[in-house]
């Protein structure tokens, strides 16, 4: 680990307009708390920066010392990328401002945001933009990531509405993306990660939704799961594109909503969401409890934002967690047993194996149009996710992911993976994942903005040559 001077950090502090803080200092233990409890890193320094100048700054200071780098928007992903050991964190949690234009349909959001503030602040208007399953994701990891979300089949991908982009690159510049200027770089932050610089501020195209829309959520038992997702695979292929579809393996919370002898149950949730009327939303889910009698289910009117955050219980801050995912072009009978067999054995009830169902509008996106890492031809994102309040719950499903992955291997698509959902950032799987006509173009960008590779603590793209 580098010293780093007492002398100097008061140099830095004076050059910025927001926060500096060391081991030791108040507000240290808790700028290192992350999402996943299971991360215990300890960065030399904490940059709370409030305006890009201070992030500017703060890389200055960090390059001249040979401080590694790492950037903190929502501090969400399994990896705990957002911190690096015995180097500087530029953390990005104070920018989080939102401005919407009703009118351009248009939201400037900045890089620390959550999709609770976005939400929030899109939805005054009845306008959203698509990403995110748990509200207190950070928006800016999950756009340059890609971005899944409920309307995904309906509006593409989170990155497929970004429209421009504020960033501080690698030697301090700061510089606008967008379609007019710089736009290598605005393809790039569509899905290649964090790789190319400090993004301080997102603009997304948003569009009509809510603030009403319509859930049906089906639950069935362990010994339906064949029968049900094999119902449910057929429902999605004339499913249109105006409802979202999502499926998971879980236990059911103990929420009032749900009958109190399934509460915690294992079993198989099936959650289809309308954005229209109503009565139509009823007439096109009801082929699904008609075919497999469900052990219970709510058919609802609920606000976006309530949809928006229907998971938040099942992912609390400070769990334990641990994560691979794979693609599918196809849920087969192969992949459904697989399922089917690996769901009874896990050991902790927060473990959950979202599926998310995609085609509609992200199916029809260009491969080549940004640099999401997976084809459009993907039809479903298996993640297998450990999530556990102990490290002993965490260290047996640790290794049931990594046996369940290893068997869903030969149905895969792209074994690598969405990039979001990796926990471990092994080289080959990265390259996988973009396959090598778009890692090449990925790596030519890197070069061209980060040639030292300043950014590499994510699913690092190497600069050419």
């Amino acid at each position: 680990m580098t010293d780093v001077q007492a002398e100097a950090m008061d140099t830095l502090r004076t050059a910025i307009a927001g926060t500096v803080i060391l081991p030791g200092e108040a507000g240290y233990d808790e700028a290192r708390a992350i999402w996943n409890g299971a991360i215990d890193t300890k960065p030399a320094v904490f940059v709370k920066a409030r305006t890009s100048n201070d992030v500017v700054a703060a890389l200055g200071f960090a390059r001249a010392r040979g401080l590694e780098v790492s950037v903190r928007g929502g501090g969400h992903s399994y990896s705990g990328s957002a911190l690096v050991d015995g180097g500087m964190t530029i953390d990005l949690s104070e920018m989080r401002s939102v401005t919407v234009d009703p009118v351009r349909k248009t939201a400037a959001v900045g890089g620390g945001a959550t999709w609770l503030d976005l939400d929030a602040a899109a939805q005054a208007h009845a306008l959203a933009v698509p990403g995110g399953f748990v509200s207190h994701t950070g928006v800016g990891g999950l756009t340059l990531g890609g971005g899944l979300g409920w309307l995904s089949r309906q509006h593409g991908l989170t990155c497929d509405n970004l429209l421009a982009a504020e960033v501080v690159t690698a030697d301090g510049t700061v510089v606008r993306a967008s379609s007019d200027e710089h736009s290598d770089l605005l393809w790039a932050l569509k899905g290649g990660g964090g790789n190319f610089g400090v993004v301080t501020s997102f603009e997304y195209q948003l569009h009509d939704v809510g603030p009403l829309v319509h859930l049906a959520l089906f639950f069935f038992g362990l010994d339906q799961g064949g029968q049900a997702l094999r119902v449910v695979r057929e429902f999605l292929h004339d499913l249109p594109d105006g409802y979202g579809a999502f499926l998971a393996g879980l236990n059911a919370p103990p929420e009032p909503f749900v009958p109190e002898q399934y509460q915690l149950a294992p079993g198989y949730a099936v959650a289809i969401v309308g954005f229209g009327d109503a009565e139509e939303h009823a007439r096109m889910v009801a082929p699904i409890p008609a075919a497999v009698l469900p052990l219970w289910q709510l058919v609802t009117p609920i606000p976006y934002v309530n949809l928006q955050q229907m998971f938040d219980p099942a992912a609390p801050w400070g769990i334990l967690g641990y994560e691979k995912a794979i693609y599918l072009e196809e849920l087969t009978d192969e992949a459904i047993d697989v399922i089917v067999h690996h769901m009874p054995q896990k050991a902790s009830p927060l473990t959950i194996v979202p599926i998310f169902a995609m085609g509609g509008a992200f199916g029809r996106g260009a491969e080549d149009a940004t640099a999401f890492g997976g084809s459009r031809s993907t039809r479903y994102v298996v993640s297998i996710s450990a999530l556990a309040p102990s490290a002993e719950l965490l260290e047996a499903d640790t290794a049931w992911v990594r046996r369940f992955w290893t068997d869903l291997v030969p149905y895969a698509s792209n074994t690598g993976g969405y990039i979001n959902f990796m926990t471990e950032y092994d080289d080959d799987r990265v390259r996988t994942t973009f396959g090598p006509e778009k890692y090449a173009r990925l790596a030519a960008v890197k070069a061209a903005y980060d040639p030292d590779n300043v950014f590499h603590i994510n699913a690092n793209i190497k600069p050419a040559g």
